[in-house]
């Protein structure tokens, strides 16, 4: 899709008319990997063939927030992004259902007639093979095939995307955790992005000579402490940069926040929306002998990310920042 994504739609009694009798793909979607990429093509490529819309179902908050809140969830996307990313994929509108005590409890057999069938109006339901919904999770993929023609419904199931080690939401994490951005960036199809407001930070990068866009990230982000070539979307236009996460071991080890410092550019970016793609890893966050061997680092890490951010793209993790 092209143009502006539409809003998502919460938790809608009935989809509008023009949304219904559609291939509605059903999941978590969180990240929109190269797996969720090929459920969302398997949907649309018949559907739009046949001028039907492609409805993404998907539940906020996480199920397992939900049904864990004590094992905080380092969340891929957050609800905004996406909803960008599924429209990028080929999806005309995201519904988001609240996942709450009501839905956790609704019968399997209830979710295909009330959700699928009632308020979606689905035509064609395309789920991955390890999609499962309804009380005790008992919904699973041929339980789907069998019930929703019951109901009316063509029923489409993905096979797992990778071969013998699928694609994962959970892989990635952990591959972001480990500082291996290259390897999560190619299982996310694309280059991993984050989007926030920019805030006031200590003024410490300006003091230094790099001056930085502060983003506070949730908590529970795992994302590898280190310097990352990055690229920002900026007014509408892509800037090249250098950022740095982490809790800033030479002055104070706070919480940790990312800190992105952009070439080649000026500007007041406080209280806008930036949006931030890591493009390569360039080395882990360390503490240095005196300020001045900082500096001198932070020089030779701006030179770096030159020098990376000028390397062909890989066509197996194209940005996606617009």
């Amino acid at each position: 899709m092209t143009g502006r994504t539409p809003e998502p739609l919460i938790d809608p009694a009935t989809l509008p008319e023009p949304l219904r009798d559609g291939h509605v793909v059903v999941g978590n979607f969180d990240g929109v990997h190269r797996g969720h990429a090929a459920v969302i093509a398997q949907a649309a490529e018949p559907a739009h063939a046949a001028g039907r819309p492609v409805v993404a179902l998907t539940f906020e908050p996480h199920p397992r927030t939900f049904f864990q809140p004590d094992r905080p969830l380092f969340r891929l996307t957050d609800s905004r992004e996406k909803a960008r990313l599924l429209a990028r994929a080929g999806a005309d509108a995201t519904v988001v259902l609240t996942f709450d005590e009501r839905l956790s409890q609704i019968e399997a057999e209830d979710f295909v007639a009330e959700v699928l069938a009632r308020r979606l109006g689905a035509h064609t339901v395309v789920v991955g093979w390890d999609f499962h919904f309804g009380r005790g999770r008992l919904g699973s993929p041929a339980f789907l095939a069998e019930a929703g023609p019951r109901h009316g419904m063509f029923v489409e199931v993905v096979p797992p995307h990778g071969g013998a080690t699928p694609v994962s939401s959970s892989a990635i994490r952990d591959l972001l955790a480990a500082g291996d951005l290259a390897a999560a960036n190619r299982l996310l199809g694309r280059r991993w992005t984050v989007e926030t407001e920019v805030v006031h930070g200590d003024k410490r990068g300006r003091e230094l000579g790099f001056p930085t866009a502060n983003l506070v990230l949730p908590p529970e982000t795992r994302l590898a402490y280190g310097i990352y070539a990055v690229r920002a979307l900026v007014d509408g236009a892509i800037v090249n940069g250098v950022a740095s996460f982490g809790s800033r071991p030479q002055f104070d080890d706070g919480a940790p926040r990312l800190e992105v410092f952009l070439l080649d550019f000026s500007g007041d970016l406080y209280g806008k929306r930036l949006r931030v793609e890591l493009v390569a890893w360039q080395r882990a966050e360390a503490k240095f002998e005196s300020v001045e061997a900082l500096i001198a680092q932070m020089e030779r890490d701006k030179a770096e990310a030159r020098r990376l951010l000028t390397q062909p793209e890989d066509p197996l993790a194209p940005s996606a920042l617009v």
